[in-house]
């Protein structure tokens, strides 16, 4: 596709991919008459896990109740097309090269990194096609990110925070709070999802430094599972829904902040099951139906989660305890920079054996010997695999009727979802 062409060249006018601050996008913007100002209302939406699901089920929600949503979500797992939602579809590809060579030619060659470039791209579109809402996801961060240009808001969200992206962010849940909490705006009410104590502080000092209302898990809002259903209630009452069709219990969480959101917009209870019972988010705890892996899986099951951090493997340990037993292999593959042992640590007792294996075409892979050393260290058997389908072929070999489990990075889901296609 000719959009491809155009992105590899977009990822050469910045000599790193991440380079957090916005003069750049900021500069873009005016080039293009600050599409940003002409968005429909923007729902805005960081943290650390759960922001893609949260807003999967915001969308749904909305569009249960006739609504039409723009949305931006990175990053892809196929193709970059999925980062670009217009009224509900996937940006076309001719769309995309349109929107890509406009933003190409108003940079004038400029440093700008490959999210930032591609971001205002995303926003341009949006610009100039009507909807009810846009939702925006941040991409690291929140103060810096390149999502972080629009003024005024209809509503931020703010999911768990936990620590990732050290890096970037500072090595402190403080100080990945305080980013975080960029995003919150004067007077624009914040959706609070269940945070650790030192997150909540720092998110509270901003939002009355700003004089932003927080709906706040816990305080204003709250969800539960009860007897095979979401008990939600709020100061508007209480609702009894269905459990999320995405599995586990950090989906009721993001669920919880998903209505929350709802509720503040005045949507009805058409809007909230559907926002429960409507969500699609794959590589979260996706099972996987067809393809050339399931051909080789012969009678066992495939399924694929994309988390990769220490939350994401406590999440991941939960929604595996609600399968029906059954023998489960993991076939494991992260980045370098990841907390491995963290990941892997609450996955070790459901696990028989771990085949490692590197991401393909990922220079930031973690070499699947690695990562067998870390497996090995958190008490896991474990093997190495050439690629998945080696692995689960493997599997299958001594195991017919497995539970293969491939895990540990949304890179490497959408390198199983593009090979399994």
């Amino acid at each position: 596709m000719r959009s491809d062409i155009i992105l590899d060249r977009l990822m050469s006018l910045h000599p790193k991919v991440i380079d957090l601050v916005l003069d750049r996008v900021w500069r873009l913007l005016e080039a293009l008459d600050n599409p940003q100002i002409k968005l429909p209302p923007v729902i805005h939406i960081a943290g650390t896990n759960g922001k893609g699901s949260t807003q999967a089920m915001i969308r749904a929600g909305l569009e249960g109740a006739g609504k039409s949503v723009h949305a931006y979500t990175s990053p892809h797992l196929a193709r970059f097309h999925e980062r670009i939602r217009l009224a509900g579809d996937l940006i076309s590809e001719n769309a995309l090269q349109d929107i890509l060579e406009e933003c190409e030619r108003a940079n004038g060659g400029e440093a700008i990194t490959y999210f930032e470039i591609t971001t205002v791209a995303g926003l341009l579109a949006f610009s100039r096609t009507p909807a009810d809402y846009t939702l925006l996801e941040v991409g690291l961060g929140g103060r810096l990110d390149a999502t972080n240009v629009i003024d005024t808001p209809a509503l931020t969200v703010i999911t768990p925070i936990s620590i990732d992206h050290t890096q970037f962010l500072g090595d402190t849940i403080e100080a990945i709070a305080s980013e975080k909490a960029g995003i919150i705006k004067r007077g624009v009410p914040c959706v609070v999802g269940p945070q650790p104590e030192a997150a909540m502080d720092v998110i509270e000092r901003q939002a009355m430094r700003l004089s932003a209302p927080l709906l706040a898990y816990g305080q204003h809002w709250h969800v539960s599972e009860e007897h095979g259903r979401l008990i939600f209630q709020d100061e508007t009452g209480l609702r009894d829904l269905p459990l999320p069709n995405l599995i586990g219990k950090h989906q009721v969480e993001n669920a919880g902040m998903a209505l929350a959101a709802l509720r503040y917009l005045e949507m009805g209870d058409t809007a909230l099951e559907a926002a429960v019972t409507g969500a699609q988010w794959p590589a979260r705890m996706q099972r996987l139906k067809a393809g050339p892996l399931i051909d080789a899986a012969k009678d066992g099951e495939i399924w694929l989660d994309g988390g990769h951090n220490p939350a994401a493997g406590l999440a991941l340990a939960e929604a595996m305890d609600r399968l029906q037993p059954r023998t489960t292999y993991l076939i494991c593959g992260m980045l370098n920079t990841k907390d491995i042992g963290g990941y892997l640590r609450p996955l070790a007792r459901h696990t028989e054996q771990l085949i490692a294996v590197s991401i393909p075409g990922e220079a930031a892979t973690l070499s699947a010997e690695d990562t067998a050393k870390v497996a090995q260290d958190v008490g896991m058997k474990t093997a190495q695999g050439k690629s998945v389908l080696a692995a689960v072929q493997s599997i299958v070999a001594t195991d017919c009727d497995a539970r293969i489990l491939i895990c540990g990075s949304l890179y490497l889901a959408g390198a199983v979802l593009r090979e399994n296609a």
